[in-house]
């Protein structure tokens, strides 16, 4: 190889600083970015059940999550002004602190995760386009499903079940492999859908009758005892599990605020997810409590309240409904894909052979490998206890936060050589020993330890939804007793 190549194998188009122009998001688009995140059957389902299922004071449940979102805000605008300043992902901010090579291999850790959890959620979107076209041809010709052809199973799946995890996986790298301007409009096309749909749905259960579907909402607003001391238990946990919720997205929110105009935006994009929290909040609540409620007038036995939309749908008598309901979901699971799990793996990804991969090309092997994920997840992955080890190599993220964190605030002081952070040339900055960044890489095992042990040890598992910041905080220290002058 020439030294011209060896001096530009770092260089890529996607991972260079973005054009200035291309800096075009503001805190509006960041407020579709959050409602984008909290948008999925997960995010519905834990709402609802923190306010429902657990039967907690209301008051405690939104202290909890205010203070959960809070912690989000704080950690995302401390990764995200790096990246909003120089224009880069993280995974090239990574090189600063733990060398290029540093970065590329521990850097898989995110890619490795965001990949496996976008066949996971390929799978469940693809069930979802299943019961839609189950909808369609029973309507279309009742008898069609009982023929023998629908009734051949191959690796769990029947041929409608295949149809739909292909046709999810093709239409998800066509729509993501364009580029974030492209990506943008379909965050914010999803937003606005998915919330129009929750008003739909709202709508359809406040008409159905007003007076009784507020009644029941009111019923399961309890404010009462609020100041007792018994409270600080459950809002810490409260707190821990929303943090835990969008701590997935932090590490990697860089890919994002990297074409956020600047810092003003960037702060007010993300004090938006506190607006999204309490929209969702309200809408999720009345929607099950209503739902509850008329089920059980009409007498049907249920063992536990319904917190999955999938769950509601499947018990309502209402076929548009269900119908806008399904698409919904397939639009939120969709995009909840796109910004949590595909956007992060293709800039891991691309950083790992930077010479040779580029969006189009990443995107394949995503879309590939997510779906032998998805095709195995039912028969095999999901039978193998196999997302604990995920869960391992996501021990890694507050760690890395961290030892990025202490590098760009507290040792480099917020400056950054960009020609530097492409070279691999000895005397370059961020060669360090031979492209890792040996007190770095130091650093982030001793927190992985430290993160991973609330996965791994039963006496710890109580601190799991803290094990992030927990990695984050231990890391942070090291690196910088490890750094400093």
């Amino acid at each position: 190889m020439s030294q011209q190549k060896i001096k530009n194998s770092l260089i890529n188009w996607d991972l260079v600083t973005v054009n200035p122009s291309d800096k075009n998001w503001n805190w509006k688009d960041l407020f579709f970015f959050w409602g984008v995140s909290i948008q999925s059957i997960i995010g519905f389902s834990l709402i609802a059940s923190l306010y429902v299922i657990y039967n907690l004071n209301s008051l405690v449940v939104l202290v909890g999550t205010i203070l959960g979102s809070l912690l989000v805000y704080f950690f995302s605008n401390l990764i995200g002004k790096p990246s909003q300043k120089f224009g880069l992902p993280f995974i090239v901010l990574l090189r600063s602190s733990l060398g290029f090579r540093g970065a590329q291999y521990f850097g898989l850790t995110r890619c490795l995760v965001g990949i496996f959890m976008f066949g996971i959620q390929t799978f469940f979107l693809s069930k979802a386009l299943g019961y839609l076209i189950r909808i369609i041809i029973f309507n279309f010709e009742p008898s069609l499903l009982d023929k023998d052809f629908f009734l051949i199973f191959l690796l769990g799946m029947n041929i409608i079940e295949w149809f739909s995890i292909i046709s999810s996986i093709i239409l998800q790298y066509i729509l993501f492999s364009f580029g974030m301007n492209f990506n943008k409009k379909i965050i914010k096309f999803s937003a606005i859908t998915v919330y129009l749909g929750m008003l739909i749905f709202f709508f359809s259960v406040l008409l159905n009758d007003v007076q009784f579907s507020l009644n029941a909402f009111l019923k399961n607003l309890k404010i009462e005892n609020f100041f007792d001391k018994n409270n600080i238990g459950p809002i810490i946990s409260v707190t821990g599990t929303i943090f835990a919720f969008f701590s997935i997205i932090i590490l990697s929110f860089g890919d994002f605020s990297r074409y956020v105009k600047n810092e003003s935006e960037l702060k007010k994009g993300n004090l938006s997810l506190l607006l999204n929290l309490i929209i969702f909040s309200f809408f999720a609540l009345f929607i099950v409590s209503g739902v509850d409620s008329f089920l059980r007038q009409e007498g049907q036995d249920l063992s536990r309240i319904l917190t999955n939309p999938t769950d509601i749908i499947g018990k309502l008598n209402n076929l548009l409904i269900t119908n806008l309901v399904l698409i919904f979901i397939i639009v939120a699971s969709a995009s909840t894909n796109l910004i949590a799990n595909f956007i992060p793996s293709q800039y891991t990804l691309i950083n790992f052979i930077p010479s040779s991969l580029s969006l189009k090309s990443s995107s394949i092997i995503i879309a590939i490998l997510g779906f032998l994920i998805g095709i195995f997840w039912l028969t095999y992955f999901s039978q193998i206890g196999i997302l604990s080890f995920i869960d391992t190599f996501g021990a890694f993220f507050g760690p890395l936060f961290g030892v990025m964190i202490c590098d760009f605030y507290f040792i480099k002081k917020g400056i950054l050589d960009n020609k530097d952070i492409y070279s691999v040339e000895s005397k370059s900055t961020y060669f360090y020993s031979g492209g890792w960044h040996i007190k770095g890489v130091y650093s982030l095992l001793i927190g992985f330890i430290f993160s991973s042990s609330t996965i791994w040890n039963s006496n710890l598992m109580f601190l799991n939804s803290f094990s992030w910041i927990i990695g984050g905080i231990i890391a942070l220290i090291v690196y910088y007793l490890l750094a400093k002058e």
